[in-house]
């Protein structure tokens, strides 16, 4: 008896298909209430009453036929259970959002040819019970599939009722009927020859090819993505070009929207039958909508969100220092006993210079990194990211791009990686590659704690107006010159590029909801791990290395001068270039290493200040960085307009390998990341000397 079961999980975007996802499996997919969250198929296997189950969540999508990469994944899954039945899976778990019943049943409608047996989850059933919208059995039976759950992901509504129906489903011999639209005699014969062409050409059932062929005749794109040959594209495409010479030319039109008006009318019926009560307003979407009045406004959107990335910033300063001097502190504490147990020599120097200098003097911005990372997923989970891509929709026209570029942008705030991987919801490959070169330019996590050391220590703690907090608003700056810069490129790349584009954008935008508690702390627990071991792993290795680098060679009398050691001679060799920017070579050290991660560079300065202090404690790095004076110039290393013009060289700098080797994965060419590591360096030197000179001119120092 067959025990290997899979079950594929499909749904619209925003559906909640990703959140059934982590209630079946116990993992913890990213879920957000935000459309195009998954970009990839995901796979688990668990254990239902002894039977092995394989799920399988598929990227949220709309209708078979594809708009976007993430589509694709779907359109092509779909296509191969219709040809070969050997790959379909056992059954089909199809996320339904209930609040929008109707538009959810298009994708279905078109899955019900598969000889597949699907359970439907009505979910967001705590939003609105469905029973009080549609009769839900007669609505199973009307379209004749294995069963319909109210399910909410969120309160775990229906999770027990959905594992015993697959036990039951994959105990039992149950063959599918589904009752799916039924073509008129006069479409029928419309689609004829096409239909034979394709049943011809593909091992799909009679009732398949005629799904095909309406899918066909009514877009103009749907044959780029028919899994087949040229020759056979081409006996495809010449079959509807006779169907569509056959057809007066006014009716054209109609065509491109015979498939969506069949199957809304199909699905008008089989709710009418069901007793839909489609008149019914929902108070939580009302509710939304009042919302949506001033936070989608023309003129106040815009301000509104503005006011709350400064919010954001300005707690990342406020919240966040009490954890942070309380991790400064232990730092402290495990170096200076780590001296006071250690023998001197060489391991000691090691492990307090090297390893607990470098990685702890990143540790201690884990607590603002976090802040971040909250303030960014309530963001998302709440729904208030989908507005900010409305909101800027026009604003992205203008620079050659559109609202789905807003998500992969935001997503930089955390990090470049994921938001290059969500690039793949943009539907254009124009617009699609724009958004992957501009992408680096977004501040990630990665830089604050660089911009956090340099404006706690060189910008002072005060208030304009008393209202607006410097620290908070030299923050927001650097910020926002990243973004603005990456959206006046977006405007280049888009005249420069050849392609031609005429991208559409639909987004659904969801209710307010509010965030699953669980989620979001499951998602800071994971981003915080990602960076304490990940990034901690790269930090050590490079801090050793670096401790090497600083320590030796060792002169006769067994002492290192630092000036005089391989990182020192490395250093003196990159001055002459970077000192027109006001960076010494201590500087020019941390920009080389935080070639690996751009947090490297406070680790660098952390483990070079500790090796050149001659103390038996570990250094203040703020204070080390400020009471550090150049021997050459009698001035101090570091100023205010130093840090400046080393902050605005990071905003720029493509210091990030692992973005790049992401760049050469989703582009399939080495060309567009040699391309950004170009630019980027080119853009941050430039911009960096024009910043630092200005200012000495102004008489700043």
């Amino acid at each position: 008896m067959k025990n290997n079961f899979t079950f594929s999980l499909l749904g619209n975007p925003n559906c909640g298909k990703t959140a059934v996802f982590n209630l079946l499996t116990g993992l913890d997919q990213k879920v957000s209430n935000y459309p195009g969250i998954t970009v990839e198929k995901k796979i688990s296997e668990v254990t239902i009453d002894n039977h092995n189950i394989n799920f399988e969540d598929y990227p949220g999508s709309y209708s078979i036929q594809p708009q976007s990469l993430d589509e694709k994944i779907v359109h092509d899954a779909i296509f191969e259970w219709l040809d070969d039945s050997n790959d379909q899976p056992s059954g089909i778990i199809y996320v339904a959002d209930v609040t929008n019943l109707r538009r959810n049943l298009y994708f279905l409608s078109q899955l019900l040819i598969l000889d597949i047996p699907i359970i439907v989850l009505l979910n967001m059933s705590d939003i609105v019970d469905p029973e009080t919208i549609v009769d839900v059995n007669k609505l199973q039976s009307e379209l004749n599939i294995y069963k319909m759950i109210p399910f909410s992901a969120s309160r775990k509504i229906g999770l027990e009722e959905l594992k015993r129906s697959i036990s039951r489903l994959v105990s039992s011999e149950y063959k599918t009927n589904h009752n799916s639209l039924t073509l008129s005699n006069e479409n029928q014969s419309l689609l004829h020859h096409l239909t034979i062409c394709i049943k011809d050409n593909f091992t799909v059932s009679n009732r398949a090819s005629e799904f095909l062929s309406l899918t066909l005749l009514s877009s103009i794109t749907y044959s780029n993505y028919l899994l087949c040959d040229n020759n056979i594209k081409k006996l495809i495409l010449d079959e509807k070009k006779n169907v569509l010479d056959k057809v007066d030319q006014s009716m054209h039109q109609n065509l491109e929207t015979l498939e969506s008006d069949l199957r809304y009318g199909y699905i008008d019926e089989m709710l009418d039958k069901s007793s839909y009560k489609d008149s019914e307003k929902i108070e939580k979407e009302t509710l939304s909508e009042k919302i949506d009045s001033v936070l989608t406004h023309a003129f106040f959107g815009p301000l509104i969100y503005v006011g709350i990335l400064y919010f954001i910033f300005q707690s990342i300063f406020t919240y966040a220092s009490v954890p942070m001097d309380f991790i400064d502190g232990l730092v402290s504490q495990l170096g200076n006993t780590a001296y006071g147990i250690l023998p001197d020599g060489l391991f000691r120097d090691l492990i307090v210079d090297g390893v607990i200098a470098g990685v702890g003097g990143i540790v201690i911005f884990l607590p603002q990194i976090l802040f971040l990372m909250f303030f960014m997923i309530l963001l998302e989970d709440t729904g208030y990211m989908t507005r900010v891509s409305f909101l800027f929709d026009k604003y992205m026209r203008k620079m050659g791009l559109h609202g789905k570029s807003v998500l992969p942008l935001m997503s930089g705030y955390a990090c470049a990686i994921p938001g290059i991987i969500s690039a793949r919801t943009i539907d254009s490959w124009k617009e699609r590659l724009i958004t992957i070169l501009i992408l680096p330019l977004i501040s990630c996590a990665a830089r604050l704690p660089v911009y956090v050391l340099m404006i706690g220590a060189f910008i002072p703690d005060i208030y304009i107006y008393n209202f607006i907090r410097l620290q908070g608003l030299v923050m927001v700056v650097m910020y926002f010159i990243g973004t603005i810069t990456a959206l006046i490129l977006a405007k280049v790349f888009s005249s420069v590029l050849s392609e031609r584009s005429n991208p559409t954008f639909i987004m659904e935008l969801p209710p307010y909801r509010m965030p699953i508690t669980r989620s979001v702390f499951k998602q800071l627990y994971n981003r915080g791990k990602l960076f304490l071991i990940d990034a901690g792993q790269i930090i050590m290795i490079i801090s050793i290395i670096l401790w090497f680098l600083v320590s030796f060679p060792k002169n006769d009398l067994g002492d290192t001068s630092i000036n005089e050691s391989y990182a020192g001679s490395l250093g003196q060799f990159v001055e002459p270039v970077i000192e027109p920017l006001g960076f010494d070579w201590k500087i020019g050290i941390g920009l080389i290493t935080s070639f690996a991660a751009r947090e490297v560079m406070v680790s660098t300065l952390s483990t070079i200040y500790n090796v050149d202090s001659d103390g038996d404690e570990m250094v203040n790095l703020k204070e080390a960085m400020a009471n550090d004076i150049n021997p050459k110039t009698g001035r101090n290393v570091f100023t205010p307009l130093v840090a400046v013009s080393l902050m605005i060289f990071y905003v720029y700098a493509a210091q990030c390998m692992a973005t790049f080797a992401v760049v050469k994965t989703e582009t399939n060419t080495w060309k567009w990341p040699i391309f950004m590591i170009g630019y980027m360096t080119l853009l941050a030197y430039v911009m960096s000397y024009c910043v630092y000179n200005f200012g000495l001119y102004l008489g700043f120092s």
